[in-house]
């Protein structure tokens, strides 16, 4: 194993790191001297000890199949990727507006509905959203900020510029990952840090612990912060209790609170504990079993009762992902525009909803140079790739859109860009995304950069974790 980089070729497509004259961006001019300067043994030692690290460090994650739920080591590739402090400053300004002006719309949503009495939005689209909480209606949460902490996908195009793919607002994950790829990279490449000013992303944690405690029912300077977990076999598990772990917060199941008299405990060996805020890792449908499904042991019988009483804080608050509905978020340049009297500093993937009639037509017309997704799944699932689909899946496709048109939004196929992978033999091009990560209270905070996801299969754009992709530590550097 060696790395050339002469032999590198990214395609049509924008690199991260390599121009399209085969030459290194500025930014990378470093990592691509230092890469290229590594005997093959080297990189074979420096490939090892990322594995050994990810294994010691109980870094993984759990994928649900037909044969039971598996846990598996997190897929990470040694070669980082590197995006200026310039571009980040801008693109992270865009992303604070899109999450003040999504918790202004979901506010709207359950309160006055002014955006709707506007026709900014068809109130339609959200009396059938998925994810409309009608319990939730008439609630004003500490700051009016319903989604306190938001994973925004980006993508970048040909064009070299950062687009929104879609916005996760009910239960984002991925945060523990970007920081755990940070200390496997310190690990592997500690001299590369020495040799660039790389902006921090540690203090996360304890900004997280901020943004919580700013929801406190009675302001304290250490409120009792809990974790509100499904329990050891959901996907999400490590960063549940990698999150608890660096708060200083409990990692706690349903069974491990009760309610009484509209206040939240926490059960211990020295009897009940008031809790004040709880960070819920689990679906609002789970959330509590008196008000929503009835079957649930996930959650804590009464707990809406204590929130709606204003008596608990809940991260995120139950109904915030009504604006996470993808058909929703074509929307959002007019939410934008509409509640900030702003224009967007971050553009939207060109869409079309199937819920109207003529830009129906136009994606069962082209399903073979569209991407058609689901109005509320995550994780890739339940999407059509139509470039890389056959035939009979279109048409079974175009029988799903026309049976449940609001269900299902499409974008054309973005090219998206790529960077280099250390392969088996060398470095190989693949494609990627980002998610970065928001946080609002009465302050608001955006992680330097965030964790970028990798399709590992060459050719491939699926870079979820749960089919296949990988990830990468991502460096916001000064230029």
């Amino acid at each position: 194993m060696k790395i050339d980089w002469k032999s590198y070729h990214q395609g049509d497509f924008y690199d991260e790191l390599i121009t399209s004259s085969g030459r290194p961006r500025k930014a990378a001019r470093t990592l691509i001297k230092y890469l290229a300067s590594l005997k093959p043994e080297e990189l074979k030692q420096r490939k090892d000890s990322v594995a050994n690290a990810i294994k010691t460090m109980g870094i993984s994650f759990t994928v649900y199949s037909d044969g039971g739920n598996i846990d598996r080591e997190w897929p990470f590739d040694i070669i980082p990727r590197i995006i200026t402090a310039n571009e980040w400053s801008k693109t992270s300004k865009g992303l604070e507006q899109r999450l003040r002006a999504l918790n202004c719309f979901i506010n709207d949503v359950y309160n006055e509905g002014k955006i709707f009495k506007d026709k900014v939005v068809p109130k339609e689209l959200i009396a059938e959203s998925g994810n409309f909480r009608k319990e939730c209606k008439g609630i004003n949460p500490l700051h009016g900020v319903w989604a306190n902490v938001c994973g925004t996908d980006l993508i970048r195009g040909g064009d070299g510029e950062f687009y929104v793919l879609e916005d996760n607002l009910r239960v984002p994950s991925g945060v523990s990952y970007m920081l755990e790829n940070r200390n496997v990279t310190k690990r592997v490449f500690p001299e590369l840090f020495e040799n660039y000013q790389i902006q921090p992303i540690t203090e996360y944690p304890s900004q997280l612990f901020e943004t919580l405690a700013d929801i406190s029912p009675i302001p304290k300077d250490y409120p009792e912060v809990v974790v509100l977990t499904p329990g050891i076999f959901n996907s999400a598990y490590f960063e549940h209790s990698f999150l608890a772990q660096r708060m200083g917060a409990e990692l706690v199941q349903g069974s491990d609170l009760v309610v009484e008299n509209d206040h939240v405990f926490m059960k211990t060996i020295n009897g009940l504990s008031p809790v004040d805020v709880i960070y819920r890792r689990i679906d609002d449908m789970f959330l509590d079993p008196a008000v929503f499904n009835k079957d649930s042991t996930l959650g804590v019988k009464g707990l809406m009762g204590a929130w709606l009483k204003g008596n608990v804080g809940l991260a995120n608050a139950p109904g915030a992902g009504v604006a996470d509905d993808k058909v929703v978020y074509t929307y959002v340049p007019e939410i934008i525009k509409y509640y900030l009297g702003e224009e967007p500093l971050l553009p939207n993937v060109h869409s079309y909803i199937c819920s109207d009639k003529k830009q129906m037509q136009h994606v069962l017309q082209n399903l073979d140079k569209l991407v058609v997704k689901p109005a509320n799944e995550s994780g890739g699932y339940g999407m059509l790739m139509g470039p890389q689909a056959s035939k009979k899946e279109r048409e079974d496709f175009a029988r799903k859109i026309k049976a449940n048109p609001r269900n299902y939004m499409a974008q054309p196929l973005i090219s998206l860009s790529t960077a280099p992978i250390l392969g088996e033999r060398n470095v190989e091009p693949r494609h990627l995304d980002l998610r970065p990560f928001i946080l609002q209270g009465s302050k608001t905070y955006v992680t330097a950069g965030g964790l970028t996801r990798v399709a590992m299969v060459k050719g491939s754009y699926i870079v979820n974790s749960s089919q296949g992709g990988g990830s990468k530590d991502t460096w916001v550097v000064e230029d």
